[in-house]
């Protein structure tokens, strides 16, 4: 879920008010629980209290997946851990009271934003309505209509998508170590053995065998299928923190694949059945030598990168090793994800406006994932911070007018090609954040127009409503500002 910004402009549904004053007024709510948490002396239940919701930072996106399922589960929302050592002032009815209290406070919470989410999509917002929906999800993660909407069944104690109900009616169960496996099959991975074509050998064999980049471990998950020569564990490690960034990714672009009117079909229930999800295929090398020497030949810059996606070919490489790099495998990943999920036009961004391709890459680089939420932006963005520099220190910048106009061929032959993707950056983040978001919901329509191939250099303008002049006048004061 992506947290709506505090404050931005309201629409005449008067859904984004109503949303700001509950939000308000369940901050203060969790605040009273927090002092009488305090009062108790109930340590964790103080700080889980205090820290559910995220600051209130207008350079940072938050945002939450509430998704109970084998992959990515993450931390568990509906559980909250009970004090634990001594605790003088505390007893358990003390304890119990809180999560009860909790409890409560969420489940009301949750039903208020479904009636804002109903609200949304009865005016014709589906992507509001969705987003709504996926927050009512993090307070409550058994609210079944909210879970039916966002594709997902019940399966015993647990809410499984279409893929994982898929997976499970074939025996299979997911292990954070190693992957899908048969059932049967896991006591013996954990004793250090291996399957393969047949039979069984022990886990050194097994690492021999996928030695060799042209016969590594495949990882299948819902999106991702990653082939390694490193590690049956690494590779399951990536994989999972990939399926992470796709389910971020896909809160924070909500309506990049679908129209607003599969959007509003999918809140009423009327998607239809699921097809299999496209895989994502990614090539994980022991090293960076490894990766150099397979690589060099048809990409003679290799050696500069740290992870790069090859759109003709579909397909994303990384390593593994102390020289790998977070910030460029979201880089690299964010590239594939928004060439692959939809039809896009072959050379995307060749006649104008690539600046947006590379400056939405460089903005999920600042993704940093945790237990609870996971967040974009933020002033130490070191992106974020070079764009502030470049146009406050080193005084460059180029013109939207100018700036819509550059193409493909145009960037990456510039002499300044790294300032321009500086400049890039930074407009990302600008449009993001300034202003409390108001630029943000442009975001999505211009990325689908470039990928698309309907853009031209004043889609910005007309998709802001402001004249560019303006934008470059609000970029320098939004930099101004960052601390």
């Amino acid at each position: 879920m992506a947290v709506p910004a505090r404050g931005r402009e309201i629409d005449q549904s008067g859904v984004p008010l109503a949303s700001a004053n509950l939000s308000k007024q369940y901050a203060a709510q969790l605040a009273e629980l927090a002092s009488w948490c305090d009062q108790q002396g109930l340590k964790n239940e103080d700080e889980t209290a205090k820290n559910w919701l995220p600051p209130d930072d207008p350079l940072r996106l938050f945002v939450a997946i509430a998704k109970d399922s084998p992959v990515n589960s993450g931390e568990k929302p509906s559980a909250t851990a009970p004090s634990k050592g001594a605790q003088p002032k505390a007893t358990q009815a003390e304890s119990t009271e809180f999560q009860e209290r909790f409890t409560k406070l969420r489940r009301t919470q949750a039903a208020a934003l479904f009636d804002l989410a109903t609200k949304a999509a009865a005016n014709r917002q589906p992507r509001e309505a969705l987003a709504l929906v996926s927050q009512v999800l993090r307070e409550d993660p058994d609210h079944a209509e909210a879970r039916r909407i966002m594709g997902y069944q019940r399966q015993g104690d647990r809410w499984l998508t279409a893929f994982e109900i898929r997976k499970a009616r074939d025996g299979h169960v997911w292990d954070d170590r190693f992957g899908w496996l048969p059932r049967e099959h896991v006591a013996r991975y954990e004793k250090g053995e291996r399957y393969y074509a047949g039979g069984w050998r022990s886990a050194a064999d097994d690492a021999k065998a996928h030695a060799d980049i042209r016969n590594p471990w495949a990882i299948g998950t819902e999106h991702y299928l990653v082939r390694t020569n490193h590690s049956l564990e690494e590779g399951v490690r990536l994989a999972a923190r990939l399926e992470r960034l796709y389910a971020i990714w896909d809160q924070v672009f909500l309506g990049f694949v679908a129209t607003d009117e599969q959007l509003a079909r999918r809140f009423a229930g009327r998607a239809g059945q699921a097809a299999e999800p496209r895989r994502h295929k990614v090539v994980y090398y022991r090293n960076r030598d490894e990766y150099v020497r397979a690589l060099q030949k048809e990409q003679p810059n290799i050696g500069i990168t740290s992870g790069y996606y090859w759109g003709d070919k579909r397909e994303a490489y990384f390593f593994a090793g102390a020289e790998a790099d977070d910030s460029n495998l979201f880089h690299e990943a964010t590239h594939q994800l928004f060439s692959e999920t939809r039809p896009v036009v072959r050379d995307i961004g060749r006649e104008a406006n690539f600046w947006m391709i590379e400056g939405v890459a460089c903005y999920m680089e600042s993704l940093q994932l945790r237990d609870g939420w996971s967040s974009l932006g933020g002033a130490e963005a070191v992106r974020l911070r070079d764009a502030r520099h470049r146009l406050l220190e080193d005084k460059f910048y180029v013109p939207l007018a100018e700036f819509t106009g550059y193409g493909m061929e145009r960037v990456q032959h510039d002499e300044r090609i790294a300032m321009l993707y500086s400049q890039a950056s930074g407009l990302m983040h600008f449009l993001m954040h300034y202003d409390k978001g108001r630029y943000r919901d442009a975001v999505v329509p211009y990325l689908a127009a470039i990928y698309t191939g309907r853009d031209q250099p004043s889609t910005l303008a007309e998709l802001t409503g402001a004249r560019y002049e303006d934008l470059d006048r609000q970029y320098r004061e939004f930099l101004q500002s960052v601390p």
